[in-house]
């Protein structure tokens, strides 16, 4: 799975099946949002970066 330079949104990305498909396309190279409705649950894990709204 090869992402390079491709744009991807992942809802409930805070944990389980949503995080470990946020940081698995990451880790291919594509850059995108993670979203949760806990924003703590994202804050808490290395490889994901968090912005204030």
């Amino acid at each position: 799975m090869r992402l390079q330079g491709r744009t991807i949104l992942v809802t409930a990305a805070g944990q389980g099946i949503g995080r470990a498909s946020a940081l698995a396309c990451a880790r291919e190279g594509a850059r995108g949002i993670a979203t949760d409705v806990n924003p703590d649950l994202l804050a808490g894990h290395d490889g994901i970066e968090t912005r204030p709204r």
